[in-house]
């Protein structure tokens, strides 16, 4: 072969293992060691947590992101449409959306069952956009008011497989260890319900108006044996043991309601987004161990997946924080962001919307 054949043939060999890398890293490949962020104005971003930076920015038309989830192979994400009564479901390899699933009205969170082989998303038809009215029933008289539903999809073929009827106004969303029960946060009730997921009855309520107002964050601690709960309205963090009795209750600063545990399950962070502030707990006791300053309206927060730092998406200052999780000192913020509303990682990690 004559040296001009050679030096075509390895140029055609060269572009060719250059494709081929391009679209394994774009299509084939997982990613890993980023952070999922849904922006209600701005689609669903990915962050590099080895940089810090975005990788990419997708915002397909009438997509309006809140409660977001990752399938547990990493390879889909599931962002649930405040807008358009549906869920949209992202292909992590390339963040392509590759399908839209009929919800309800008002969908807001998103939670994946520890099978990791169906999710929830709950969605509020009597939903506003603001707190909920008063009353015993989230209204004046408590009459006439939709109770809210979650409905459970298959990840498999993404087909529906349960519906349950809630309370009003139903925010958090979390299991029990055994995946048996499904228990949810309803914010105008002032209560948490406990539902049977084999047959969709409600088998426990617990009443906490005795403890606060608007209950919202819900999280089980990492060795399942007690759930953390905020309530916004009274500025409230109360834990429960695995019977869903209540254990103790502390004033938090204003509007709390994002809430995890950290792996061990010693500490519980809340974001107090009122108060603008990062809150952080010791978990048996419930005193409080630190806190530090962040932006406007930071709902939904995430560890890192080595558990180093806390990233915090804060709506209204259209930025993420990220928070060493050992000084609770912010170490730098990312900005471009359209009203974040949650994150999630890949692996996945503790955090509000995330582990257990």
């Amino acid at each position: 072969m004559s040296l001009r054949k050679y030096l075509v043939w390895s140029l055609v060999v060269a572009v060719i293992l250059a494709a081929a890398i391009v679209a394994y890293a774009r299509y084939i490949r997982i990613p890993v060691n980023v952070a999922y962020v849904s922006e209600e104005a701005g689609g669903v971003s990915v962050i590099d947590l080895n940089t810090f930076e975005v990788k990419k920015r997708v915002h397909p038309p009438d997509v309006a992101p809140r409660g977001l989830g990752i399938t547990f192979d990493g390879k889909y994400v599931v962002a649930a449409n405040k807008d358009t009564a549906d869920a949209s479901v992202f292909d992590t390899r390339g963040l392509r959306m590759v399908r839209r699933i009929k919800v309800g009205d008002s969908p807001e969170f998103v939670k994946f069952h520890p099978s990791g082989n169906s999710f929830f998303a709950s969605y509020e038809p009597s939903s506003s956009g603001g707190p909920p009215p008063q009353g015993p029933a989230g209204g004046e008289s408590g009459q006439n008011v939709p109770l809210s539903q979650i409905v459970a999809f298959n990840v498999h073929d993404w087909s529906r497989v349960g519906d349950f009827v809630a309370g009003q106004e139903t925010e958090g969303i979390e299991f029990s260890p055994d995946g048996k029960l499904l228990i949810v946060a309803n914010e105008a009730q002032d209560t948490i319900g406990v539902h049977e997921i084999a047959t969709g009855k409600v088998v426990k309520e617990v009443n906490l108006s005795s403890y606060g107002k608007r209950p919202r964050g819900l999280k089980l601690s990492p060795q399942g044996n007690a759930y953390a709960v905020t309530m916004e309205g009274s500025g409230t963090l109360i834990t429960l043991d695995q019977n869903f009795n209540v254990l103790r209750s502390v004033p938090t600063a204003i509007r709390p309601y994002g809430v995890a545990f950290d792996r061990e399950g010693r500490r519980i962070f809340v974001a107090a987004a009122g108060a603008k502030k990062l809150q952080v707990f010791a978990a048996d006791s419930l005193q409080l161990l630190g806190e530090t300053a962040v932006g406007q309206r930071c709902w939904h927060f995430t560890f890192t997946p080595d558990d180093s730092k806390i990233l915090l998406a804060c709506g209204r200052s259209n930025n993420i924080y990220v928070i060493d999780a050992k000084s609770y000192q912010t170490i730098r913020t990312l900005e471009g962001f359209q009203l974040p509303w949650g994150i999630v990682t890949y692996p996945r990690s503790y955090g509000s919307l995330g582990l257990p």
